[in-house]
This record gives structure tokens, C-alpha cells and sequence, in this order.
């Protein structure tokens, strides 16, 4: 009789969520991106939960929030009882026979190489439910739509595995590098045969240079700038053409024939198969970032988590001995 009681008294579950996801990000708009809602739910969630406790959690400060003297003593204890509740959910769906896996990837990675493949992992595990979500951070330093992206978020929240695109320093978790990466130009054969000549890097003064801001992300330079200068050529406009924030992107103005794209071989591989992207240079600039996959220590040995590693690499290893 007195559990029931004591239950009838606790707050509702999602007021308490917000509130544990506001406490550890220290701002309600990065809880607000973690939780899928909006900035204002957020924090009339926890404005709830306020009014329900009848004490304040935050101190509202102009560029973060700050915990109260009762927050800070509550929180671990929550923390807690969150990480129960989750090893309980594990229990149930181990019970239940199936498992699900969600996997961190960054939007062109996912749509451009790993979407294509995933298909395979399915049909080999048939008991794992793939959950694949396309998430700008996990891209060091700057996120794929442009925002500020902090390496020591090394395994985004609610992921089980992350594809990150980095330099593999992720404190707590196992980085293993699954592709290095080159850049060089591509574009449509159409433009080889109707635009201006491009026989030779010098060549290139002459077309429309498109822009994957991606790659710019370790001390902020142009790595048209990079790739011109090792072929030779120097002082070129490299400020001009347009640019875009998910390497896809830059690759399907590629395709459509919109200028030439200093990107990835590895992304583009489909397009290279398929003649819709050309490669009319031999010269491929190595990059220090790679693609890396990560995990959490802790559920190194997850038989979900091992079975995906161990697939993704033998796909990696079967991607790098095909032809051409």
C-alpha cells in the first residue's frame, strides 16, 4: 500500500525526461534536439515539473541554464533510475527474441554508401531491427548542416554505434577506422564534351567550382585551394561557386552537370559505377580525418553491436578489392 502510494505521487515520466535531458546539456535547445521537440516544449516541460515539485531546478542564465542547490542533489539518483529503466527495456526485448540497433551516421554517408548496403545486414540478422538515423553530428568539428559539433559528443544520445567522420579521438569508446578518405575533382561526362576543356588542372580556371563545406572542417582552409596548389596550379579563384553543407548535395549538382566537385571517390562510388560522375584527373589528395566506427567500451562485447562491426567491415573490405 505504501509503494502504490509512492507512485501515485511521482511526476509524470516525460516531465522527468526533459528535465534529465536539460540538466546534462545545460540548454534547452540542445535537450530540445535530442528529445525531437522544440525548445519552448522543453522548457515548459520542466516548467511542469517545476509547478508539480512546488521548488525551481534551474536558474535561468542568458546563455545556459543553471542547476538549483535541490536540482543537483535529485539528479544522480534519476540518472539512476533512467539506466534501470533502459536495462529493463534490453531485458524485455532479449526475452522477446529480436533486438534493436541504432545506428549514428552522417546524412551523405548514409544516404551514399551505407543505405545501399544495409539491406544485406537485414537479411543476415533478421532478429536485429536496424534503427539508421541520419545525424549531422557525427562529424567532427562542424556538423553536416553547418552547426557546431563538439568531438567529445563522441556517441550521440540514444546510439548504439556511431559512423563518425573525424580524427578517431573519442574518449569511453572504441574507434575503429573503417575507410581513409581522398578527395578529388569529378564531374558529368556531358561537360567534358559541351563545356570548356578540361584536360589539364589549369583547366579548371574555366568552370564552375562546387563546394562541400564538409571537408573544410580541421583548420578551415578551401581544399580546392589544397588540390590546386599540389597540382600545380597556383592562384586560382577558389572563393567562386556555390556551396553546400551534406556532401550528397554537392555531388547531385555534380551529376546534374552544375560545375565540377572536389569530393570523396567513396561517396561518390555509385555515380562513378554508373558513368553519371567522371574523374578527369588522377591526382587524389589524402585527408587526416576518416571515417571511423564507434562504439561505447562498455558494449564492446553486445552481440548486436559485434555482429554489425563485424559486417560493416567485411562490406568495407569487399567495397575496397572491387574493381575500380
Amino acid at each position: 500500500m505504501r509503494l502504490a502510494s509512492r507512485r501515485s505521487r511521482m511526476p509524470p515520466l516525460n516531465l522527468l525526461r526533459a528535465f534529465e535531458v536539460a540538466a546534462r546539456h545545460s540548454n534547452f535547445r540542445k535537450a530540445a534536439d535530442e528529445l525531437h521537440v522544440t525548445p519552448a516544449a522543453v522548457s515548459h516541460q520542466v516548467k511542469a515539473l517545476e509547478d508539480y515539485l512546488g521548488i525551481q531546478l534551474f536558474r535561468r542564465r542568458t546563455r545556459a541554464l543553471e542547476l538549483t542547490e535541490a536540482a543537483r542533489a535529485c539528479l544522480p539518483r534519476l540518472r539512476e533510475g533512467f539506466d534501470a529503466l533502459a536495462t529493463a527495456t534490453a531485458l524485455i526485448r532479449t526475452h522477446s527474441g529480436r533486438e534493436t540497433l541504432t545506428v549514428k551516421v552522417a546524412p551523405s554517408f548514409a544516404v551514399k554508401w551505407l543505405g545501399r548496403r544495409i539491406d544485406r545486414f537485414v537479411s543476415a540478422y533478421p532478429d536485429i531491427d536496424v534503427h539508421m538515423d541520419a545525424s549531422p553530428r557525427t562529424i567532427d568539428g562542424r556538423a553536416e548542416d553547418g552547426e557546431e559539433n563538439l568531438q567529445s559528443n563522441a556517441l550521440p544520445a540514444e546510439g548504439d554505434v556511431a559512423i563518425r567522420f573525424g580524427m578517431g579521438n573519442y574518449p569511453g569508446c572504441r574507434a575503429e577506422k573503417l575507410f581513409p578518405v581522398a578527395v578529388t575533382p569529378m564531374c558529368a561526362p556531358a561537360l567534358l564534351k559541351s563545356g570548356p576543356a578540361l584536360r589539364d588542372p589549369e583547366d579548371l580556371r574555366d568552370h564552375t567550382l562546387l563546394h562541400d563545406d564538409t571537408l573544410d572542417l580541421d583548420d578551415g582552409r578551401s581544399k580546392w585551394e589544397m588540390w590546386l596548389k599540389a597540382a600545380g596550379v597556383e592562384n586560382a579563384d577558389v572563393t567562386r561557386g556555390p556551396h553546400f553543407n551534406h556532401a550528397a548535395l554537392a555531388l547531385a549538382a555534380a551529376v546534374d552537370g552544375s560545375g565540377v566537385v572536389l569530393s570523396y571517390p567513396l561517396l561518390a562510388s555509385a555515380d562513378l559505377a554508373a558513368k553519371r560522375l567522371v574523374m578527369p584527373f588522377t591526382l587524389a589528395i589524402p585527408l587526416a580525418p576518416a571515417y571511423y566506427v564507434v562504439y561505447a567500451e562498455a558494449a564492446a562485447d553486445q552481440r548486436k553491436i559485434t555482429a554489425f562491426r563485424n559486417w560493416l567491415f567485411e562490406e568495407a573490405r569487399t567495397f575496397s578489392s572491387s574493381p575500380g
